[in-house]
């Protein structure tokens, strides 16, 4: 799964978990905070976008995450991680 992807698929939980952003231009450099996200909703994208992707990451990884940039690297790197290991 390539990052485009897993963005594609962060926007889908977005705008699923947010609806009131529905419509707007979101990129990748936003932060989930500044789209107006809470701590509950940026926990619930986060989840949704895993459960998508059928992939498990403790959330305890995303806890440095600035924007939606670093969300898709994270993901991208257990995915990468997994398909190794596997």
């Amino acid at each position: 799964m390539s990052k485009n992807e897993i963005f594609e698929v962060l926007l889908e939980s977005i705008y699923e978990i947010v609806p009131e952003l529905e419509g707007e231009k979101i990129t990748i450099e936003d932060s989930l905070q500044d789209l107006g996200a809470n701590s509950i909703d940026r926990a619930e994208i986060i989840i949704t976008t895993l459960e998508s992707i059928n992939v498990s990451i403790p959330m305890i990884k995303f806890g440095e995450a600035k924007n939606i940039q670093d969300i898709v690297e994270i993901i991208d790197i257990a995915i990468d991680e997994l398909h190794i290991n596997s």
